[in-house]
Parts: C-alpha cells; structure tokens; sequence
C-alpha cells in the first residue's frame, strides 16, 4: 500500500502495487509478479467493472527488467519471465483474514480498533456509538458477499483461490490469479491449475463463501456477547436465502423473466443443464 488518493469526485481510493518487491508479509515469495499475469489482472478487473461487478480496478502496468522465475504449471518446469508491476486501486484492501489474523493471536484491543476504522471509513450507515455496531457490520458483509457471489455466477466468472484472505470486507473483487470465465456452463470448473482438489471449482464458490463468513463469525465472536452471538449465527444462515435470491434475480434478467413464477427456478436449472451437455 504506497498511499491514498481521493479523485476529483471526492471518492477515496487505496493504492497499492503488485509485484514492487518483498514487503514483510511476503514470507517465503519473491514479491514479483510476471508480465503474464499482470496483464490479465489489469484486463480482467477493467472488464468486470464495466460488467458492473464490485472490483478493484487497474490504474497503469509497468514492465520491469527484472527477471522472475516461475513454475506456470505447478509441473517442476522452472522458466524464466518477463516481471511486471501493476498499480491497482480499491476502496478498501482489508480483507477477513485482516481480521480472523488478529483474533487468532488474541490481540482483541487492536482487533476493536481496526474493526472500527474500518466501519467509520466504509460503512458510513452504521453508528459508532451503536452496541450493536459488529452485528450490523456482519449483516452487511453477508448480504453484500452473497451479492457478488451471484453477480460472479451471473458472468461465469471462477475467482479460482476463495480463501478468507482474498475475500474483501467490502465486497468486492480483489487479487486476481488463476482466475478464468467458462466457455460454457460446467460446475467443476477450475481455473487453477494447482487446485488438484477442486476445492474452489466454480460450483463450489456460493459455499466457500458461507465457509469464509463463517470464519469472519468466529474472528468476531470475542467482540460481541452471548445475544448478539445467537443473532450473528441466524444472520449466517440467511446467507443461502441472500444468494439464492440474488442469483435467481440475475439468471431471470438475463432470460428477460417477467414477474414471479414458481417454475422460474425449474427453467433456469433446466436450462443450465441443458448448455452442460451441449
């Protein structure tokens, strides 16, 4: 993060580099990024903002003369590339494992405190003198990632690595990797050539949301008390509601849906079924 910027339409952005170098939160990496994957991040997040997908965007791309040593395939064939680095902007680059870090060290002072910046910077409608200021924050961060989830699958886009460290607090689209849009509908889908597992294949990413979520629960939990708990966990399980909705209200467009009809949902998963085996 090198600084912050606000434009001439008074909204703040976050700047930050991608592939400047080692910072102290690079363990083992090199801090590089190659030219391949540089470019496809500044194209992809340009694409999907104008796709009307919460995102990061991609503000310049610079070539380096640096070489990087990169294993494309995962295979053990080391080659060398070309580096880049890419000046890409966001609201906010908090992330839940921002949070879910500090709460697994016990540092809940600085874990209060941060938890609060981020709530006076970017979520204007909760009130910092409400007790209830966590829950709100957490009814929010559910609604708005089951959102983008849906928003997502409305594209056929695959962000390839969901962990609690590439999912926004605010929602949107951040570090693009190995991601990938299908050609066609296929829910095992993978963009990541190292996920042997499939563990973030396209069909799984509604869920892996509401597993990450449920991580922010549990990095919130030493904040909040026994019935504001009991409240966080029912507002977890409207998560599914939040996505089916979202997701049904984008595929309804998409067909120019008219109204309510109880075989809306038949005729979407007819249809999805159908272009898996065309």
């Amino acid at each position: 993060l090198i600084g912050v910027y606000t434009n001439r339409h008074g909204e703040r952005w976050e700047l930050q580099l991608k592939g400047s170098g080692k910072t102290p939160y690079s363990r083992n990496g090199d801090g590089r990024a190659v030219l391949r994957s540089s470019v496809r991040e500044f194209l992809c997040s340009e694409a999907m903002h104008y796709l009307g997908i919460p995102t990061s965007r991609a503000a310049s791309l610079v070539v380096s003369d640096d070489d990087v040593w990169r294993d494309q395939f995962y295979n053990g064939n080391i080659k060398k590339e070309r580096g880049a680095i890419v000046l890409r902007l966001a609201k906010s680059w908090f992330r839940i494992g921002s949070l879910e870090i500090l709460a697994h060290s016990g540092e809940l002072d600085l874990l209060r405190r941060l938890l609060d910046f981020i709530i006076q910077e970017h979520f204007p409608s909760i009130a910092m003198n409400d007790s209830n200021r966590y829950l709100e924050f957490f009814s929010t961060v559910v609604s708005e990632t089951a959102n983008l989830i849906s928003l997502w699958m409305s594209v056929g886009f695959a962000h390839g690595v969901c962990n609690t460290d590439n999912f926004s607090l605010l929602s949107i689209t951040i570090d693009y990797g190995p991601f990938g849009f299908m050609d066609s509908y296929d829910p095992n889908f993978v963009p990541n050539t190292s996920d042997d597992e499939r563990r973030y294949k396209i069909g799984n990413q509604a869920s892996v949301g509401l597993f990450n979520l449920s991580k922010l629960l549990q990095a919130l939990k030493p904040l909040l008390d026994p019935k504001q708990k009991q409240l966080a966990s029912q507002i977890l399980e409207g998560y599914g509601e939040h996505y089916h909705s979202r997701f049904t209200e984008l595929f309804k467009t998409k067909l120019g849906l008219l109204g309510e009809n109880e075989n809306d949902n038949y005729l979407i998963a007819f249809l999805l079924k159908v272009s898996l085996f065309c």
